[in-house]
């Protein structure tokens, strides 16, 4: 485990909903980390009950306001500068543990990794899922994420990246529910972060669609994986069919509503 006499302590976050099924495995690749911040925004599981039986792990409980701001309220509340953000449902390989307890992380810098991405419990190297290289440890003094609503990532101006080796693995989905309700999440994020700020139709959506399938089944050659190969590209097309569908209605709703407050100014 890390100590205080380390000169670069690393504080782990974790945003968790309801995310009791990978938790305990999560926590557990963890123990080597003095401090990992877990922060609920609404759980009605035996997640916060998970949390308080790990002595290494602090609960925080707070609202969901986008997933860029939510980690940067996140980490915020830690107790070191240098921060690694994982999601509750990826664990950090022994090696990738081993890697980063290991680094004299430089300030300016930001460390990244390869994530190896399962559905079904195979590891999807197609579709655009590999090499899935993620950056997510990083000193808050220097950057953080990005506003963005869905799809945040760390900020990289006035940074420089450096690649780490070891593989951090992530339990993507592992049914078609979960590719549902995850669609209808981040299409709902999505439309609201674009909302006013990009234009949209029922053609784009089939358009956008119909390039989201070619590119994950025929370019980033999802036909080579075979029944999940060809089930994750119709999941990309589907979401984002809605994704631009819900901002068409978005954007229709705010010109409404733009409308009818004109309308209220000139007749009163």
């Amino acid at each position: 485990m890390q100590t205080t006499s380390n000169p670069n302590p690393i504080s782990v976050t974790i945003l968790a909903k309801n995310s009791q099924k990978y938790l305990p495995e999560v926590l557990f690749a963890l123990k080597g980390f003095d401090e990992v911040l877990v922060c609920d925004t609404g759980s009605t599981d035996k997640t916060k009950d998970i949390v308080r039986t790990y002595s290494n792990a602090v609960l925080y409980e707070m609202p969901f306001i986008g997933f860029g701001p939510t980690h940067n309220a996140a980490s915020a509340l830690a107790r070191n500068n240098w921060i690694l953000s994982i999601d509750s449902d990826e664990i950090v390989t022994p090696e990738l543990a081993k890697e980063i307890l290991s680094l004299a992380p430089i300030r300016g810098h930001v460390y990244s990794f390869p994530r190896h991405n399962e559905y079904r419990g195979k590891w999807i190297r197609w579709c655009g899922w590999h090499p899935d290289r993620q950056i997510r440890l990083y000193n808050r003094l220097d950057t953080q994420f990005t506003n963005a609503q869905v799809h945040e990532a760390v900020d990289l101006r006035n940074v420089m990246e450096i690649q780490l080796q070891s593989p951090l693995k992530h339990y993507s989905y592992d049914e078609v529910s979960d590719f549902l309700s995850k669609m209808q999440s981040y299409s709902s994020l999505f439309a609201l972060q674009n909302q006013g700020k990009k234009s949209s139709s029922l053609s784009k959506a089939i358009g956008h669609a119909l390039f989201s399938f070619f590119k994950s089944y025929i370019l980033k050659k999802g036909f080579l994986g075979g029944q999940e190969g060809f089930e994750i590209s119709i999941y990309n097309a589907n979401t984002a069919f809605y994704k631009y569908l819900k901002l068409a209605e978005a954007n229709r709703q705010a010109a409404e509503r733009s409308f009818d407050g004109q309308k209220k100014k000139q007749d009163s």
